[in-house]
């Protein structure tokens, strides 16, 4: 998986990411933070898509919203252990 920062402003970033279903689950999480916007789109299913975060702080919410991810991946993964 490559995440690479496209455009960066102060109170915006713009990312190309090449799966979806991390973008998707990025963009939930950081709307449950309550970030201004975040969505993602795509040109065509065979070129990576650009994500776009508006937010008064978006490196520190996108940090934050890994870390939830992170953490919820966690408890999923110890619950299957059991």
């Amino acid at each position: 998986m490559n995440i690479e920062i496209v455009n960066e402003e102060k109170n915006e970033i713009e990312l190309k990411i090449d799966n979806l279903t991390v973008a998707e689950v990025l963009r939930v999480y950081l709307y449950k933070s309550g970030v201004e916007f975040a969505a993602w789109k795509r040109e065509h299913p065979s070129k990576p898509l650009i994500f776009k975060i508006k937010s008064s702080n978006a490196k520190k919410n996108i940090s934050d919203a890994v870390a939830a991810i992170k953490k919820d991946c966690d408890k999923i993964a110890s619950l299957v252990k059991k």
